[in-house]
């Protein structure tokens, strides 16, 4: 029990992932092949590793790899990305007309089908057309960024795609591609939200996605991320969490919007707490 408090430790302090003590057995499990290539005889000497290694920080993302889930597909949770198309794009694309430039972050993208839903979503609006966008997406896992960079899937990333969107992928030999159009505005980048002076990478942005994440991070690590999505999004961005999530008891920065189909997140506009009624506080 204490090896596995120290690795879940270490690795909390690395990348906010906060395991419970019942979820020993499972840790050991997933990091036992780990621990069989390094040629370790147990985990008190692959904590020694993490902590002492020349090669420790690249051996805790290779742990980290392994420990998260990567569950994902196209279009998934659409009740939320049908109010995203038919209510925060026309917002944003009023909010951001002078400038002409659209960003959005997809934070803990794993394999990217939601990185290309979102810049489908975008491309079909049409409202955009002539402005500089991009889709950014990043994870902190190197292998599932990988496969969304060759952005070739398999049936099961397709099993909530709506028909009317199938224009927008290829046939190939491996699976079905995105389209070429869709793939140039989308981007990845290795990056731990936890540290936060490294997304600073992304810039400013317009939009975050950020669902089903912060679900497995400690609190402390959930409120750092939370401010580093305020600190990123321009004035009157959004803010998107899982179903499941919330800010209440995390930050009262951002206001609250209801959309027809559900509740998102905002940064308010410079110089005025609320841009319209909608808006509450969250307390």
């Amino acid at each position: 029990m204490e090896e596995f408090r120290l690795l879940r430790d270490l690795v909390n302090s690395f990348c906010g992932i906060a395991f419970q003590d019942d979820a020993m057995f499972v840790v050991e499990r997933r990091l036992r092949d780990r621990l069989l290539a390094l040629g370790l005889p147990d985990y008190s000497a692959y904590y020694q590793y993490l902590r002492y290694h020349p090669e420790a920080r690249a051996e805790l993302e290779r742990a980290v790899d392994v420990l998260t889930t990567n569950e994902t597909y196209f279009f998934r949770e659409d009740y939320q990305l049908n109010g995203f198309r038919d209510e925060v794009l026309p917002a944003i694309r009023a909010q951001a007309a002078a400038r002409k430039r659209l960003v959005i972050w997809s934070a803990g993208c794993s394999t990217g089908e939601e990185v290309y839903t979102l810049a489908i979503l975008v491309e079909r609006s049409g409202l955009f057309e002539g402005w500089d966008v991009r889709v950014f997406g990043n994870d902190i896992s190197r292998r599932v960024l990988a496969a969304a960079r060759k952005g070739t899937y398999g049936p099961s990333s397709f099993r909530a795609t709506p028909p009317e969107y199938e224009q927008y992928f290829v046939d190939g030999p491996e699976g079905r591609q995105v389209h070429p159009r869709i793939r140039a505005m989308c981007h990845f980048g290795h990056l731990n939200l936890v540290e936060g002076g490294r997304t600073a990478i992304v810039g400013r942005v317009d939009a975050v996605f950020c669902r089903n994440v912060l679900i497995y991070f400690d609190s402390q690590s959930r409120r750092r991320v939370i401010d580093t999505f305020y600190e990123r999004l321009n004035p009157g961005g959004y803010l998107m969490l899982g179903h499941s999530e919330s800010l209440l008891n995390v930050s009262t920065a951002f206001e609250v919007v209801h959309l027809t189909t559900d509740l998102v997140y905002r940064r308010p506009l410079a110089g005025s707490p609320f841009r319209s009624g909608r808006g509450e506080r969250i307390g």
